[in-house]
Protein backbone atom coordinates (compact mmCIF):
# COMPACT_ATOMS: atom_id res chain seq x y z
CA UNK A 1 0.00 0.00 0.00
CA UNK A 2 1.28 3.51 -0.98
CA UNK A 3 2.24 6.18 1.53
CA UNK A 4 -0.38 8.15 -0.08
CA UNK A 5 -3.30 5.42 -0.05
CA UNK A 6 -2.10 5.11 3.72
CA UNK A 7 -2.99 8.20 3.92
CA UNK A 8 -6.28 8.74 2.79
CA UNK A 9 -7.45 5.51 4.10
CA UNK A 10 -6.77 6.85 7.59
CA UNK A 11 -6.73 10.41 7.12
CA UNK A 12 -7.30 11.92 3.74
CA UNK A 13 -8.08 10.45 2.08
CA UNK A 14 -32.98 4.32 -2.63
CA UNK A 15 -44.81 -1.79 -12.59
CA UNK A 16 -46.55 -2.10 -14.80
CA UNK A 17 -44.42 -1.96 -17.53
CA UNK A 18 -47.45 -2.96 -20.18
CA UNK A 19 -47.85 0.52 -21.56
CA UNK A 20 -46.13 4.11 -21.71
CA UNK A 21 -48.36 5.57 -18.92
CA UNK A 22 -46.87 4.29 -15.57
CA UNK A 23 -43.26 5.34 -16.40
CA UNK A 24 -44.80 8.67 -18.14
CA UNK A 25 -42.98 7.30 -21.14
CA UNK A 26 -44.94 9.35 -24.45
CA UNK A 27 -45.14 6.91 -27.62
CA UNK A 28 -42.61 8.93 -29.53
CA UNK A 29 -40.05 8.60 -27.16
CA UNK A 30 -40.56 5.02 -27.00
CA UNK A 31 -39.97 4.89 -30.73
CA UNK A 32 -36.86 7.03 -30.14
CA UNK A 33 -35.36 4.66 -27.68
CA UNK A 34 -35.80 1.57 -29.70
CA UNK A 35 -33.66 2.44 -32.59
CA UNK A 36 -30.69 3.29 -30.27
CA UNK A 37 -28.93 1.91 -27.18
CA UNK A 38 -30.88 2.34 -24.36
CA UNK A 39 -30.04 1.46 -20.32
CA UNK A 40 -33.30 1.25 -18.24
CA UNK A 41 -32.16 1.89 -14.66
CA UNK A 42 -33.96 2.18 -11.21
CA UNK A 43 -32.66 4.51 -8.86
CA UNK A 44 -32.75 3.85 -5.44
CA UNK A 45 -35.40 7.08 -5.36
CA UNK A 46 -36.66 9.72 -7.36
CA UNK A 47 -34.18 13.12 -8.12
CA UNK A 48 -36.19 15.26 -5.79
CA UNK A 49 -32.80 17.73 -6.35
CA UNK A 50 -31.00 18.21 -9.14
CA UNK A 51 -28.27 20.72 -7.62
CA UNK A 52 -25.38 18.16 -5.92
CA UNK A 53 -23.75 21.12 -4.19
CA UNK A 54 -26.93 21.78 -1.87
CA UNK A 55 -27.87 18.24 -0.48
CA UNK A 56 -25.85 14.70 0.29
CA UNK A 57 -28.89 12.58 -1.11
CA UNK A 58 -27.06 10.05 -3.17
CA UNK A 59 -29.51 9.87 -6.23
CA UNK A 60 -28.67 13.44 -6.44
CA UNK A 61 -24.40 12.73 -6.51
CA UNK A 62 -25.02 9.78 -9.36
CA UNK A 63 -26.99 12.61 -11.65
CA UNK A 64 -23.74 14.93 -10.92
CA UNK A 65 -21.68 12.28 -12.00
CA UNK A 66 -23.89 11.93 -15.20
CA UNK A 67 -23.71 15.60 -15.82
CA UNK A 68 -20.51 16.84 -14.98
CA UNK A 69 -17.05 15.88 -14.76
CA UNK A 70 -14.55 16.29 -11.87
CA UNK A 71 -11.15 17.58 -11.77
CA UNK A 72 -9.90 14.18 -10.41
CA UNK A 73 -10.93 11.00 -9.73
CA UNK A 74 -10.79 8.48 -7.45
CA UNK A 75 -9.18 5.02 -8.08
CA UNK A 76 -10.42 1.53 -6.09
CA UNK A 77 -7.23 2.53 -4.02
CA UNK A 78 -8.45 5.60 -3.00
CA UNK A 79 -6.06 7.79 -4.38
CA UNK A 80 -6.78 10.38 -6.51
CA UNK A 81 -5.81 10.20 -10.25
CA UNK A 82 -6.00 13.27 -12.90
CA UNK A 83 -9.26 13.33 -14.79
CA UNK A 84 -9.99 16.84 -16.07
CA UNK A 85 -6.47 17.93 -15.72
CA UNK A 86 -3.61 17.00 -17.41
CA UNK A 87 -1.06 17.46 -14.32
CA UNK A 88 -0.38 19.89 -11.28
CA UNK A 89 3.02 21.30 -9.49
CA UNK A 90 3.19 21.62 -6.29
CA UNK A 91 6.05 24.57 -5.35
CA UNK A 92 7.27 26.74 -2.76
CA UNK A 93 7.26 23.92 -0.34
CA UNK A 94 3.56 23.15 -1.28
CA UNK A 95 2.27 26.34 -0.79
CA UNK A 96 1.98 27.01 -4.80
CA UNK A 97 -0.15 24.50 -6.41
CA UNK A 98 -0.48 24.89 -9.87
CA UNK A 99 -3.64 22.68 -11.86
CA UNK A 100 -3.21 22.54 -15.68
CA UNK A 101 -6.69 21.25 -17.28
CA UNK A 102 -7.17 19.13 -20.52
CA UNK A 103 -7.10 20.36 -23.90
CA UNK A 104 -10.95 20.27 -25.50
CA UNK A 105 -13.40 20.00 -22.86
CA UNK A 106 -16.41 21.24 -23.70
CA UNK A 107 -19.53 22.16 -21.89
CA UNK A 108 -22.88 20.67 -22.53
CA UNK A 109 -23.62 24.08 -24.28
CA UNK A 110 -20.83 24.33 -26.38
CA UNK A 111 -18.66 26.56 -24.68
CA UNK A 112 -15.13 25.44 -23.55
CA UNK A 113 -14.38 24.77 -20.03
CA UNK A 114 -12.27 27.53 -18.70
CA UNK A 115 -10.17 27.40 -15.46
CA UNK A 116 -12.28 30.61 -14.28
CA UNK A 117 -15.20 27.75 -14.20
CA UNK A 118 -13.51 26.00 -12.50
CA UNK A 119 -12.42 28.56 -9.74
CA UNK A 120 -16.27 29.44 -9.27
CA UNK A 121 -16.88 25.80 -9.23
CA UNK A 122 -14.44 24.77 -5.92
CA UNK A 123 -15.44 28.19 -4.26
CA UNK A 124 -19.09 26.85 -4.40
CA UNK A 125 -18.44 23.54 -3.33
CA UNK A 126 -15.82 24.53 -0.71
CA UNK A 127 -18.90 26.51 1.00
CA UNK A 128 -20.91 23.40 1.71
CA UNK A 129 -18.26 20.78 2.18
CA UNK A 130 -16.23 19.98 5.06
CA UNK A 131 -12.88 19.38 3.38
CA UNK A 132 -13.55 22.36 1.03
CA UNK A 133 -14.28 24.27 4.25
CA UNK A 134 -10.86 23.51 5.60
CA UNK A 135 -9.42 23.58 2.21
CA UNK A 136 -10.55 27.25 1.61
CA UNK A 137 -9.62 28.55 4.97
CA UNK A 138 -5.91 27.63 4.27
CA UNK A 139 -5.74 29.20 1.05
CA UNK A 140 -4.48 32.50 0.68
CA UNK A 141 -5.49 32.79 -2.78
CA UNK A 142 -7.67 30.88 -5.73
CA UNK A 143 -6.47 32.34 -9.03
CA UNK A 144 -7.29 31.70 -12.86
CA UNK A 145 -4.00 33.53 -14.51
CA UNK A 146 -5.11 32.04 -17.82
CA UNK A 147 -8.21 30.35 -19.33
CA UNK A 148 -6.14 26.39 -18.61
CA UNK A 149 -4.47 27.51 -15.46
CA UNK A 150 -5.95 26.91 -12.11
CA UNK A 151 -3.42 28.53 -8.88
CA UNK A 152 -3.83 27.83 -5.51
CA UNK A 153 -1.84 30.32 -2.99
CA UNK A 154 -1.72 28.31 0.51
CA UNK A 155 -0.89 29.08 3.92
CA UNK A 156 0.44 26.46 4.85
CA UNK A 157 0.94 22.99 3.17
CA UNK A 158 -2.33 20.85 2.62
CA UNK A 159 -1.59 17.57 0.84
CA UNK A 160 -4.72 16.66 0.85
CA UNK A 161 -5.63 19.23 -1.56
CA UNK A 162 -5.83 16.70 -4.85
CA UNK A 163 -7.72 14.28 -2.38
CA UNK A 164 -10.79 16.71 -1.74
CA UNK A 165 -11.28 17.68 -5.12
CA UNK A 166 -11.55 14.14 -6.47
CA UNK A 167 -13.26 12.65 -3.06
CA UNK A 168 -16.59 11.04 -4.64
CA UNK A 169 -18.27 11.67 -0.84
CA UNK A 170 -20.50 14.23 -1.41
CA UNK A 171 -20.86 16.54 -1.94
CA UNK A 172 -18.78 16.06 -4.94
CA UNK A 173 -16.63 18.82 -6.58
CA UNK A 174 -18.22 18.77 -9.91
CA UNK A 175 -17.24 21.46 -12.42
CA UNK A 176 -19.77 23.82 -13.74
CA UNK A 177 -20.39 26.82 -16.08
CA UNK A 178 -19.11 30.16 -14.02
CA UNK A 179 -22.53 31.81 -14.52
CA UNK A 180 -23.91 28.92 -12.80
CA UNK A 181 -21.36 28.10 -10.32
CA UNK A 182 -21.95 31.51 -8.74
CA UNK A 183 -24.98 30.89 -7.92
CA UNK A 184 -25.63 31.26 -3.61
CA UNK A 185 -24.15 28.06 -2.56
CA UNK A 186 -27.15 27.99 -0.33
CA UNK A 187 -29.72 28.27 -3.09
CA UNK A 188 -30.28 25.85 -6.19
CA UNK A 189 -28.90 25.93 -9.15
CA UNK A 190 -31.05 26.81 -12.58
CA UNK A 191 -29.51 25.37 -15.53
CA UNK A 192 -28.18 21.75 -15.62
CA UNK A 193 -25.45 22.00 -17.80
CA UNK A 194 -22.26 20.12 -17.64
CA UNK A 195 -18.96 18.70 -19.12
CA UNK A 196 -19.68 15.04 -18.14
CA UNK A 197 -20.18 12.23 -20.63
CA UNK A 198 -23.94 12.85 -20.58
CA UNK A 199 -26.60 15.67 -20.91
CA UNK A 200 -29.44 16.05 -18.82
CA UNK A 201 -33.00 15.71 -20.91
CA UNK A 202 -35.10 18.67 -18.60
CA UNK A 203 -37.64 17.96 -21.63
CA UNK A 204 -38.11 14.41 -20.76
CA UNK A 205 -38.23 14.69 -17.00
CA UNK A 206 -41.40 13.15 -15.23
CA UNK A 207 -41.71 13.95 -11.92
CA UNK A 208 -41.67 11.02 -9.39
CA UNK A 209 -41.72 8.51 -12.62
CA UNK A 210 -38.73 9.11 -15.47
CA UNK A 211 -35.13 10.99 -15.39
CA UNK A 212 -33.46 10.59 -18.99
CA UNK A 213 -29.86 11.75 -20.11
CA UNK A 214 -28.01 11.46 -23.62
CA UNK A 215 -24.55 10.64 -24.87
CA UNK A 216 -22.66 14.28 -25.16
CA UNK A 217 -21.24 13.90 -28.94
CA UNK A 218 -18.33 16.09 -27.54
CA UNK A 219 -17.55 14.73 -24.54
CA UNK A 220 -13.24 13.97 -24.70
CA UNK A 221 -12.45 11.16 -22.53
CA UNK A 222 -9.16 10.99 -21.01
CA UNK A 223 -6.45 9.19 -23.24
CA UNK A 224 -4.37 7.66 -20.91
CA UNK A 225 -5.24 5.29 -17.74
CA UNK A 226 -7.00 2.94 -16.04
CA UNK A 227 -10.81 2.80 -15.50
CA UNK A 228 -11.08 2.32 -12.13
CA UNK A 229 -14.26 3.93 -10.01
CA UNK A 230 -14.23 7.27 -11.17
CA UNK A 231 -10.75 7.29 -12.90
CA UNK A 232 -9.62 6.64 -16.05
CA UNK A 233 -10.89 7.49 -19.72
CA UNK A 234 -14.62 7.91 -19.20
CA UNK A 235 -16.12 5.72 -22.48
CA UNK A 236 -19.40 6.12 -23.78
CA UNK A 237 -20.73 3.27 -25.15
CA UNK A 238 -24.93 4.07 -24.97
CA UNK A 239 -27.05 6.99 -26.53
CA UNK A 240 -29.54 7.70 -23.96
CA UNK A 241 -29.86 6.28 -19.96
CA UNK A 242 -33.51 6.30 -18.59
CA UNK A 243 -34.10 6.33 -14.76
CA UNK A 244 -37.35 4.75 -13.91
CA UNK A 245 -38.55 5.35 -10.52
CA UNK A 246 -40.74 2.25 -9.65
CA UNK A 247 -40.95 2.69 -5.55
CA UNK A 248 -43.22 -0.61 -5.61
CA UNK A 249 -39.85 -3.32 -4.89
CA UNK A 250 -42.16 -6.89 -6.43
CA UNK A 251 -43.04 -4.28 -9.42
CA UNK A 252 -39.40 -3.26 -9.88
CA UNK A 253 -38.31 -6.72 -9.26
CA UNK A 254 -40.67 -8.50 -12.11
CA UNK A 255 -39.58 -5.49 -14.42
CA UNK A 256 -35.64 -6.47 -14.02
CA UNK A 257 -36.76 -10.16 -14.36
CA UNK A 258 -38.65 -9.85 -17.25
CA UNK A 259 -36.30 -7.63 -19.24
CA UNK A 260 -38.00 -4.38 -19.43
CA UNK A 261 -35.51 -3.11 -16.78
CA UNK A 262 -31.73 -3.47 -17.43
CA UNK A 263 -30.43 -2.56 -13.65
CA UNK A 264 -31.95 -2.66 -10.57
CA UNK A 265 -29.60 -0.11 -8.27
CA UNK A 266 -31.31 -1.45 -4.71
CA UNK A 267 -32.96 -4.41 -4.70
CA UNK A 268 -34.64 -5.17 -1.21
CA UNK A 269 -33.33 -7.99 1.08
CA UNK A 270 -36.93 -9.94 0.95
CA UNK A 271 -36.21 -10.23 -3.16
CA UNK A 272 -32.84 -10.63 -3.03
CA UNK A 273 -32.90 -14.84 -2.98
CA UNK A 274 -35.62 -14.73 -5.97
CA UNK A 275 -33.50 -12.66 -7.90
CA UNK A 276 -30.12 -14.65 -7.36
CA UNK A 277 -31.83 -17.42 -8.66
CA UNK A 278 -32.19 -16.22 -11.65
CA UNK A 279 -29.87 -17.04 -14.41
CA UNK A 280 -30.49 -13.79 -16.61
CA UNK A 281 -29.60 -11.86 -13.70
CA UNK A 282 -25.82 -10.77 -11.97
CA UNK A 283 -26.07 -9.68 -8.35
CA UNK A 284 -22.82 -8.10 -7.03
CA UNK A 285 -21.67 -6.01 -3.81
CA UNK A 286 -20.04 -2.93 -5.03
CA UNK A 287 -19.25 -1.10 -2.18
CA UNK A 288 -16.74 -2.96 0.00
CA UNK A 289 -17.18 0.04 2.49
CA UNK A 290 -20.41 -0.61 2.95
CA UNK A 291 -23.98 1.67 4.11
CA UNK A 292 -23.63 2.87 7.42
CA UNK A 293 -26.66 3.63 8.95
CA UNK A 294 -27.51 6.65 11.20
CA UNK A 295 -29.89 8.60 13.40
CA UNK A 296 -29.83 12.21 12.92
CA UNK A 297 -30.90 14.31 15.60
CA UNK A 298 -31.97 18.33 14.66
CA UNK A 299 -29.69 20.07 17.71
CA UNK A 300 -31.69 23.48 17.49
CA UNK A 301 -34.84 22.40 19.15
CA UNK A 302 -35.98 20.28 22.57
CA UNK A 303 -35.29 17.84 23.59
CA UNK A 304 -32.64 16.82 21.38
CA UNK A 305 -31.05 20.00 21.85
CA UNK A 306 -30.00 18.50 25.12
CA UNK A 307 -26.62 16.27 24.64
CA UNK A 308 -27.87 14.35 28.19
CA UNK A 309 -31.10 13.49 26.03
CA UNK A 310 -29.25 12.24 23.03
CA UNK A 311 -26.56 10.52 25.09
CA UNK A 312 -29.55 8.71 26.89
CA UNK A 313 -30.76 7.07 23.68
CA UNK A 314 -27.53 5.17 23.23
CA UNK A 315 -28.70 2.85 25.67
CA UNK A 316 -31.92 2.15 23.49
CA UNK A 317 -30.41 1.09 20.05
CA UNK A 318 -30.03 -2.57 19.20
CA UNK A 319 -27.97 -2.73 15.73
CA UNK A 320 -28.64 -5.86 15.14
CA UNK A 321 -32.43 -5.20 15.01
CA UNK A 322 -31.84 -2.07 12.76
CA UNK A 323 -29.78 -4.16 10.23
CA UNK A 324 -32.15 -7.20 10.07
CA UNK A 325 -34.87 -4.94 9.21
CA UNK A 326 -33.00 -3.46 5.97
CA UNK A 327 -31.33 -6.79 4.87
CA UNK A 328 -32.45 -9.63 6.77
CA UNK A 329 -30.65 -12.26 8.67
CA UNK A 330 -27.69 -12.84 7.17
CA UNK A 331 -25.34 -12.32 9.07
CA UNK A 332 -22.46 -11.86 5.83
CA UNK A 333 -24.83 -8.87 4.72
CA UNK A 334 -24.46 -7.05 7.80
CA UNK A 335 -22.38 -5.56 11.49
CA UNK A 336 -22.98 -4.44 14.12
CA UNK A 337 -20.61 -3.17 16.85
CA UNK A 338 -20.57 -0.13 14.39
CA UNK A 339 -19.05 3.30 16.47
CA UNK A 340 -18.21 6.26 14.31
CA UNK A 341 -15.72 4.79 11.94
CA UNK A 342 -16.80 2.04 9.75
CA UNK A 343 -15.82 -1.19 11.14
CA UNK A 344 -13.00 -2.67 9.42
CA UNK A 345 -11.17 0.76 8.25
CA UNK A 346 -7.95 2.28 10.04
CA UNK A 347 -9.97 4.67 12.29
CA UNK A 348 -12.22 1.98 13.70
CA UNK A 349 -11.77 1.52 17.39
CA UNK A 350 -13.27 0.14 20.27
CA UNK A 351 -12.85 3.29 22.38
CA UNK A 352 -16.31 4.00 24.35
CA UNK A 353 -18.20 1.28 22.87
CA UNK A 354 -19.99 -0.39 25.43
CA UNK A 355 -22.47 2.43 25.13
CA UNK A 356 -24.06 0.45 22.06
CA UNK A 357 -22.58 -3.09 23.39
CA UNK A 358 -24.09 -3.01 26.42
CA UNK A 359 -27.09 -5.16 27.52
CA UNK A 360 -29.79 -3.19 26.82
CA UNK A 361 -32.64 -2.28 29.42
CA UNK A 362 -34.96 0.02 27.93
CA UNK A 363 -36.60 1.02 31.79
CA UNK A 364 -33.55 2.34 32.55
CA UNK A 365 -33.51 4.33 29.42
CA UNK A 366 -36.78 6.04 30.00
CA UNK A 367 -35.11 6.44 33.84
CA UNK A 368 -32.08 8.36 32.01
CA UNK A 369 -34.12 10.34 30.02
CA UNK A 370 -36.08 11.62 32.74
CA UNK A 371 -32.98 12.38 34.44
CA UNK A 372 -31.74 13.92 31.69
CA UNK A 373 -34.63 16.66 31.84
CA UNK A 374 -37.21 14.83 29.24
CA UNK A 375 -40.55 16.06 29.57
CA UNK A 376 -42.51 14.36 27.26
CA UNK A 377 -41.60 16.61 24.66
CA UNK A 378 -43.14 15.97 21.05
CA UNK A 379 -40.14 14.06 18.86
CA UNK A 380 -41.14 14.45 15.30
CA UNK A 381 -39.62 11.11 13.15
CA UNK A 382 -39.49 11.43 9.38
CA UNK A 383 -39.83 8.19 7.60
CA UNK A 384 -39.08 7.78 3.74
CA UNK A 385 -42.22 5.63 2.66
CA UNK A 386 -40.90 5.10 -0.94
CA UNK A 387 -36.95 4.09 0.29
CA UNK A 388 -37.37 0.84 1.63
CA UNK A 389 -34.23 0.70 3.19
CA UNK A 390 -34.88 4.10 5.25
CA UNK A 391 -38.16 3.17 5.98
CA UNK A 392 -37.21 0.03 7.89
CA UNK A 393 -34.67 2.16 9.51
CA UNK A 394 -37.43 4.83 10.67
CA UNK A 395 -40.06 1.55 11.41
CA UNK A 396 -37.07 0.20 14.13
CA UNK A 397 -35.95 3.62 15.34
CA UNK A 398 -39.98 4.77 15.86
CA UNK A 399 -40.05 1.67 17.74
CA UNK A 400 -37.29 2.18 19.71
CA UNK A 401 -38.30 5.92 21.16
CA UNK A 402 -41.70 4.42 22.13
CA UNK A 403 -40.42 1.93 23.88
CA UNK A 404 -37.88 4.55 25.45
CA UNK A 405 -41.30 6.72 26.67
CA UNK A 406 -40.59 9.83 24.00
CA UNK A 407 -43.60 11.38 22.79
CA UNK A 408 -43.43 10.29 18.59
CA UNK A 409 -45.16 11.83 15.95
CA UNK A 410 -44.00 9.85 13.07
CA UNK A 411 -44.52 11.49 9.66
CA UNK A 412 -44.10 8.84 6.38
CA UNK A 413 -43.84 10.41 3.37
CA UNK A 414 -41.57 10.31 0.36
CA UNK A 415 -38.03 10.79 0.43
CA UNK A 416 -37.93 13.92 -2.09
CA UNK A 417 -40.36 15.46 0.78
CA UNK A 418 -37.92 14.36 3.75
CA UNK A 419 -34.63 15.65 1.79
CA UNK A 420 -36.63 19.13 1.76
CA UNK A 421 -38.00 18.93 4.81
CA UNK A 422 -34.85 18.01 6.79
CA UNK A 423 -33.54 21.80 5.63
CA UNK A 424 -36.05 23.07 7.65
CA UNK A 425 -34.18 25.23 10.59
CA UNK A 426 -37.89 25.89 12.10
CA UNK A 427 -39.03 24.17 15.13
CA UNK A 428 -40.96 20.75 15.20
CA UNK A 429 -44.35 22.02 15.41
CA UNK A 430 -43.89 25.06 13.08
CA UNK A 431 -43.09 22.49 10.00
CA UNK A 432 -39.38 21.25 10.96
CA UNK A 433 -38.34 17.77 12.72
CA UNK A 434 -36.51 15.98 15.23
CA UNK A 435 -35.07 13.03 13.81
CA UNK A 436 -34.22 11.65 9.92
CA UNK A 437 -32.67 8.23 9.31
CA UNK A 438 -30.21 7.78 6.90
CA UNK A 439 -27.22 5.70 4.95
CA UNK A 440 -23.42 6.78 4.50
CA UNK A 441 -21.06 4.91 2.26
CA UNK A 442 -18.33 4.00 4.52
CA UNK A 443 -15.95 6.03 2.04
CA UNK A 444 -18.03 8.94 3.63
CA UNK A 445 -17.14 8.26 7.02
CA UNK A 446 -13.85 6.82 7.05
CA UNK A 447 -12.33 9.88 8.76
CA UNK A 448 -13.29 13.42 10.11
CA UNK A 449 -11.82 14.93 7.04
CA UNK A 450 -14.75 13.65 4.99
CA UNK A 451 -17.76 12.50 7.94
CA UNK A 452 -20.42 15.47 7.27
CA UNK A 453 -21.94 14.16 9.96
CA UNK A 454 -18.98 14.42 12.80
CA UNK A 455 -18.97 17.97 12.63
CA UNK A 456 -19.65 20.05 15.47
CA UNK A 457 -19.83 24.07 12.88
CA UNK A 458 -23.12 24.69 14.04
CA UNK A 459 -24.95 26.52 11.29
CA UNK A 460 -22.55 25.82 8.89
CA UNK A 461 -23.02 21.87 9.75
CA UNK A 462 -24.75 19.05 7.79
CA UNK A 463 -28.16 18.86 8.69
CA UNK A 464 -28.97 18.71 12.15
CA UNK A 465 -26.15 21.91 12.96
CA UNK A 466 -24.86 20.28 16.19
CA UNK A 467 -22.46 23.08 17.79
CA UNK A 468 -19.78 21.02 19.36
CA UNK A 469 -16.81 22.75 19.64
CA UNK A 470 -14.27 19.74 20.84
CA UNK A 471 -15.15 17.80 17.91
CA UNK A 472 -13.92 20.73 15.94
CA UNK A 473 -10.83 20.87 17.74
CA UNK A 474 -9.79 17.53 17.28
CA UNK A 475 -10.69 17.80 13.83
CA UNK A 476 -8.07 19.90 13.39
CA UNK A 477 -5.64 18.40 14.79
CA UNK A 478 -6.40 15.11 13.20
CA UNK A 479 -6.30 16.97 10.08
CA UNK A 480 -1.92 18.38 10.96
CA UNK A 481 -1.46 14.89 12.38
CA UNK A 482 1.69 13.45 11.32
CA UNK A 483 1.55 9.64 10.07
CA UNK A 484 -1.14 7.15 10.62
CA UNK A 485 -0.71 6.15 14.07
CA UNK A 486 -1.20 10.04 15.51
CA UNK A 487 -3.87 10.27 13.44
CA UNK A 488 -5.58 6.71 14.97
CA UNK A 489 -4.71 8.51 18.38
CA UNK A 490 -7.00 11.36 17.39
CA UNK A 491 -9.22 9.10 15.81
CA UNK A 492 -10.03 7.46 19.44
CA UNK A 493 -10.22 11.08 21.50
CA UNK A 494 -12.70 12.18 18.41
CA UNK A 495 -15.25 8.63 18.59
CA UNK A 496 -14.91 9.28 22.74
CA UNK A 497 -15.95 12.45 22.76
CA UNK A 498 -18.65 11.53 20.28
CA UNK A 499 -20.01 9.41 22.18
CA UNK A 500 -20.37 12.27 24.81
CA UNK A 501 -21.92 14.78 22.56
CA UNK A 502 -23.91 12.20 20.48
CA UNK A 503 -24.16 14.18 17.07
CA UNK A 504 -26.15 10.71 15.78
CA UNK A 505 -27.03 7.46 16.63
CA UNK A 506 -25.29 4.72 14.90
CA UNK A 507 -27.27 1.89 13.55
CA UNK A 508 -24.90 -0.52 12.13
CA UNK A 509 -23.60 -1.51 8.83
CA UNK A 510 -24.98 -3.22 5.49
CA UNK A 511 -23.80 -4.60 2.68
CA UNK A 512 -25.79 -3.40 -0.75
CA UNK A 513 -26.27 -5.79 -3.64
CA UNK A 514 -26.74 -4.30 -6.55
CA UNK A 515 -28.51 -6.30 -9.95
CA UNK A 516 -28.40 -6.05 -13.73
CA UNK A 517 -29.32 -8.52 -16.88
CA UNK A 518 -26.38 -10.27 -18.22
CA UNK A 519 -26.68 -8.75 -21.06
CA UNK A 520 -25.08 -5.38 -19.68
CA UNK A 521 -21.18 -5.30 -18.68
CA UNK A 522 -18.97 -2.75 -17.02
CA UNK A 523 -21.02 -2.17 -14.62
CA UNK A 524 -18.55 -0.12 -12.00
CA UNK A 525 -17.66 -1.03 -8.65
CA UNK A 526 -18.67 1.85 -6.25
CA UNK A 527 -21.76 3.50 -6.93
CA UNK A 528 -24.39 3.81 -10.54
CA UNK A 529 -21.58 5.04 -12.92
CA UNK A 530 -22.61 4.63 -16.61
CA UNK A 531 -19.48 5.46 -18.81
CA UNK A 532 -17.81 2.51 -19.79
CA UNK A 533 -21.00 0.51 -19.10
CA UNK A 534 -22.37 -1.56 -22.57
CA UNK A 535 -25.73 -3.33 -23.08
CA UNK A 536 -25.34 -6.42 -25.94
Amino acid sequence: MSTDRRRFLAGGAGLALANAAPLGLSRPALAQAAGSRVLKFIPQADLAVTDPIITTAYVTRHHGYAVWDTLYGFDEDFNPQPQMVEGHSVEEDGKRVTIRLREGLKFHDGEPVRAKDAVASIRRWAARDALGQVLMARTDALEAPDDRTILFRLKQPFPMLFSALGKPSTPVCFIMPERVAKTDPAQPIREIIGSGPFRWKADERVAGSRIVYEKFADYVPRADGTVSWTAGPKRVHLDRIEWHVIPDAATASNALSNGEMDWWEQPTADLQPTLRRNRNIVMEIPDPTGLCAIARFNHLHPPFNNPAIRRALLGGVVQGDYMTAVIGTDRSLWKDGNGFFPPGTPLASEVGMEALTSPRDFEKVKRDLAAAGYKGEKVVVMAASDFPSLNALAQVGNDMLTKCGMNVEFVSTDWGSVVQRRASKEAPDKGGWSMFFTFWAGLDMINPGVSQSLRGNGQAAWFGWPTMPKLEELRNAWLDAPDLEAQRKVAQEIQQVAFQEVPYLPLGQYFQATAYRRGISGVPKGFPMFWNVQKA
